[in-house]
């Protein structure tokens, strides 16, 4: 049995491997995805004031901290049974979508466009956002830097910092928005909304107009039929702050539409011994391995899930670019490398949500928190993150000291789907008998690429050379080849 090892993965937050088997005639016999790294802040929250959980867990990641702030207080508020005011509720809001902001340009240009920019076969040596900059120009590269910067502002202007936010408070935020960082936000936002449409109409000149890469994207190596998960509006549009989860089978028809405290009522999460991540998946079919269908048990949370599960977005732009998605790869998508499509879209829905909430009356009230008055019990909070549906729970004693937490997270969601995603494209691309070469390793990583995986916290190195050496050896031990990444 022979072996090859792709560690680190890359393009991603946080550390991943993936292992082929292939026998001894080079055909593919298996593929493990591994997360070799542990976290553990389910345990570090344990015997803290719930109320310090909010600045707990912004830590976990970096590039995300706001969706654990968020779903955080929202869990803190449940936990205290208060609700804070509708200025506190769409300041949050606002907050949320400068992230969603910046970490959606960053995805699609410096994670996802190497891949199609510049093509999956394209020199390993120039496959990241500093080629990308010398292929399309600096304007546009500069274009990338400022509307991230923009993303980052936002946040910064409604709650003092970007990195590590302490803004959340039991029953509201820490302050209100004045009348002229409103203006400011509003500026940027609406900026941002023409940067959202030219990233479309690029997406649609590079990849849509080029059959070579909808070969790519249609083809059975990134496909995959599995149930969709996101959260949704009362009329069941894409809602990333607040709302129900809905989740579609693979036919598309709703299975199940619940509110965040039923979460364990739907969902329970399997373990491996192989890796640190759980594999969640849906109570009503149960655990029934990495397999695909209608009566598999697992789903997937993602920018394609989040379209797939709703019935239309709620900005106009947003939901004509929804429409025209659909029109061209037919509901429910299975896709996976449509995602990136899909966060396009999301990218635009973020930026047209943030201008209406900018220009909300109510957005500069003074009224922004509720003090709690009663004892602090349970709490579940749920927004959606960048990268999946994700959970916070928090179980309290009567003075809020935490006693038990539980979160599952964004990629944690999609841990199934990624496996399954990257043993699909390995067994699509691998042909037996024939090298592995370093384009193929690239396109078995665009698998787990599409789901934007965050597995923190990561390493990083410019311009864009990750250390790498993939050994191959026959079923002797003796070495066929070597692949280096340096």
């Amino acid at each position: 049995m022979k072996q090859i090892v792709v560690d680190p993965i890359t393009r991603l937050e946080g550390h991943g491997k993936i292992t082929l088997f292939l026998d001894d005639d080079g055909a593919l016999a298996n593929v493990y995805f591994q997360i070799p790294e542990l976290r553990g802040f389910e345990k570090f929250l344990e015997g803290r004031p719930v109320e310090e959980a909010p600045r707990i867990v912004p830590r976990i990641c970096g590039v995300c901290p706001a969706c654990h702030h968020m779903a955080s207080g929202k869990a803190v508020d449940a936990v205290y049974h208060v609700t804070p005011p509708p200025a506190a509720r769409k300041l949050r809001e606002l907050f949320f979508m400068g992230e969603y902001i910046h970490s959606h340009v960053a995805h699609f240009y410096a994670l996802a466009a190497p891949d199609f920019v510049l093509g999956p076969g394209s020199d390993k040596a120039k496959r990241h956002v500093l080629g990308i900059v010398e292929k399309v120009g600096l304007e546009i590269g500069s274009k990338v830097l400022t509307f991230r910067k923009y993303g980052h502002e936002i946040m910064k202007l409604v709650g003092g910092k970007c990195q590590h936010p302490v803004y959340n408070v039991p029953g509201g935020v820490s302050r209100p928005l004045t009348e002229e960082q409103r203006r400011e936000v509003e500026r940027m936002a609406r900026e941002c909304v023409e940067f959202a449409r030219f990233s479309l109409d690029l997406f649609g000149k590079v990849v849509l107009e080029n059959p070579a890469y909808m070969d790519i994207i249609t083809g059975p190596a990134y496909v995959l039929d599995v149930h969709d998960m996101g959260l949704v509006d009362a009329h069941n549009r894409v809602n990333f702050y607040d709302g129900r989860v809905r989740v579609k089978d693979t036919a598309g028809n709703e299975i199940a539409l619940y509110e965040p405290n039923e979460y364990l009522e739907n969902l329970a999460e399997h373990v491996e011994s192989y890796t640190y991540l759980k594999f969640p998946y849906l109570k009503r079919f149960g655990w029934k391995g990495l397999v695909e269908g209608p009566e598999s048990g697992v789903y997937r949370a993602t920018p394609l899930s989040r379209l797939n599960v709703a019935d239309g977005m709620a900005t106009p732009l947003a939901q004509a670019e929804y429409e025209r998605f659909f029109n061209t790869v037919g509901k429910p998508c299975k896709l996976v490398l449509a995602t990136h499509w899909a966060r396009l879209i999301e990218l635009l829905y973020a930026c047209e949500r943030a201008v209406e909430l900018a220009c909300d009356p109510e957005i500069t009230s003074p009224d922004v928190r509720t003090l709690p008055t009663r004892t602090p019990t349970e709490g579940v909070g749920i927004v959606e993150a960048q990268r999946g549906t994700l959970t916070h729970h928090y179980t309290t004693d009567e003075k809020g000291i935490i006693r038990k937490a539980n979160l599952i997270v964004g990629t944690t969601n999609n841990h199934a789907a990624i496996c399954m995603s990257i043993k699909k494209a390995a067994m699509a691309l691998i042909e037996r008998g024939k090298p592995v070469s370093e384009q193929l390793l690239n396109m078995i990583e665009m698998a787990f690429r599409a789901y934007d995986p965050c597995f923190s916290c990561a390493t990083h190195c410019l311009p864009g050379h990750y250390p790498m050496e993939v050994t191959v050896k026959d079923s002797q031990g003796a070495v066929r080849q070597v692949l280096v990444r340096s």
